[in-house]
């Protein structure tokens, strides 16, 4: 996690909220934007204005309260629409208001009751704020009838439960009205978004396919939701829905996940924000893969969306980290030939990968000096020896030198008695020597980030599975033998 929160620093040092700083004096532009808040009980403090961007909360502004508690957030360029935050003096408080076109008004707010907040001159935020009162009522009192339906005899809990269907049924309502009240506005763009498709009860096509209601659901997931509307992006439940559509809705391979990210990229093409939403919040997801398919999918970002573009929110560092990382991948992308590999073995001599012929061939790449490799690597033989080797599976062992020498490597492969292994030693110089001549060093093209790193290779080196424990490899194998490859 942290080295992804650094990646997303390099990216975008500030999340491109630089237009929304204050001018140095106060804006006189009718474009620009002014909110006037009056946060009592606070004199002489200040409060902060900020808004979500997906799971992020930057701060853009803020604001000394006079002694009247009154402070005016203003500048000479308009926000960007979505859900904003007024943050309390502590910055463990606050309170949320939307921004859109209408950005030229005024908010009273008292921290002993939040729940009489009143804004003048935003018919926008007098919508919200009555949405809010309607969805909180109806909560409760739909949490109080499924309390009384507790322990009730049979018609009473099926009265209570109709009493329910029917409360239900008007907040379904009360929202459509909301989106047809002002089908352009915020608050309709937000309840959109938020909506969840309902898959028709006794459909025809439901008796002749068992997949109607996945089907139907998937391809309702998204309607009424624009992916060039910037105001989603600051929300704080679009990108969670994002994560579930990919997670629970599309089918788990490259060109699935791809193509579903091409068709959003297209749609957010129009508009910069939006653009650059999406194409961080993918490029974060799949930097470091879950899955060993994923490689796949961070590869096409890059030569679609990154290798031949630049962006003005994306720093030279952050560009290099995702190049080289893009790089890493593309030699090894799983299905596709693993690179040779030709180092010196326990004789001196060289050995090379290539030259084993096997139908299997494990590569354990591993570092005579880590811990986690003293207790994984003779995992690995014990199962050679007593399953892989009867399938024909022969291991290539790459040490690299880090902390260590050439004594830690040969004392390693005694020590734990490693003999029946293709064994060569990869020295620090050895490294230095192909990067110094521009050739791609085997940490690279084997995207070596941590140790043990494991591949299975098939008769053809091909790359079955990468970075994988020794377990999975068994099951992979297992696999493979029941399906007769």
């Amino acid at each position: 996690m942290k080295q992804l929160a650094s990646f997303l620093l390099l990216l975008s040092a500030t999340t491109g909220f630089a237009q929304t700083k204050p001018a140095a004096k106060p804006a006189a532009a009718p474009s620009g934007f002014e909110i006037k808040v009056t946060l009592k009980p606070f004199k002489n403090q200040w409060i902060y204005l900020g808004h979500y961007y997906g799971k992020q909360l930057p701060i853009i502004d803020s604001v000394k309260l006079d002694a009247n508690s009154q402070g005016t957030f203003k500048g000479t360029k308009k926000l960007g629409g979505g859900i904003y935050l007024v943050g309390f003096p502590d910055r463990a408080r606050n309170f949320e208001m939307l921004v859109d076109q209408n950005q030229r008004f005024s908010v009273e707010a008292d921290t002993l009751d939040l729940g009489r907040i009143v804004f003048k001159g935003s018919p926008e935020n007098e919508a919200f704020l009555a949405y809010q009162d309607a969805m909180g009522r109806s909560g409760r009192a739909i949490d109080a009838l499924m309390r009384e339906r507790q322990g009730k005899p049979a018609a009473d809990s099926i009265r209570i439960t109709g009493e329910i269907a029917k409360m239900q049924e008007a907040v379904k309502d009360y929202r459509n009205a909301a989106i047809q009240n002002d089908p352009n506005g915020i608050l309709a763009a937000l309840l959109q978004a938020m909506k969840e498709p309902e898959v028709p009860q006794n459909s025809p096509e439901a008796a002749k396919d068992t997949l109607f209601a996945y089907k139907y659901y998937k391809a309702h997931y998204w309607d009424g939701v624009n992916f060039w509307d910037e105001r989603l992006a600051r929300t704080p439940f679009f990108e969670n829905r994002l994560d579930r559509y990919f997670e629970r809705l599309v089918y788990p391979v490259a060109d699935s996940v791809n193509k579903e990210i091409d068709r959003m990229m297209g749609f957010a093409s129009i508009n910069e924000e939006m653009q650059k939403f999406l194409l961080l919040k993918f490029i974060n997801r799949y930097y470091n893969q879950q899955y060993m398919w994923e490689d796949a999918v961070f590869v096409h970002l890059f030569e679609k969306y990154l290798a031949q573009k630049t962006y003005p929110w994306m720093t030279e560092q952050g560009k290099k980290m995702i190049t080289d990382r893009a790089y890493s991948l593309m030699a090894n992308l799983t299905g596709n030939p693993a690179a040779d590999i030709d180092l010196p073995g326990l004789d001196g001599k060289n050995k090379k990968l290539y030259d084993l012929k096997a139908p299997y061939v494990l590569v354990a790449i591993y570092d005579p000096t880590c811990g986690h490799c003293k207790e994984v690597m003779p995992r690995v033989d014990s199962l050679y020896r007593s399953k892989w080797k009867a399938q024909g599976l022969q291991l290539f062992g790459m040490a690299k030198e880090t902390e260590g020498t050439k004594e830690n490597w040969t004392k390693f492969i005694k020590d734990y008695k490693l003999a029946d292994w293709t064994h060569v030693y990869y020295s620090t110089a050895m490294e230095k020597a192909r990067v110094d001549a521009g050739t791609p060093s085997y940490s690279q093209l084997y995207d070596v980030q941590s140790f043990p790193t494991l591949y299975l290779l098939d008769k053809d080196k091909r790359i079955i599975a990468k970075k994988v424990t020794e377990k999975q490899v068994d099951e992979i194998l297992d696999y493979r033998k029941k399906e007769g490859k």
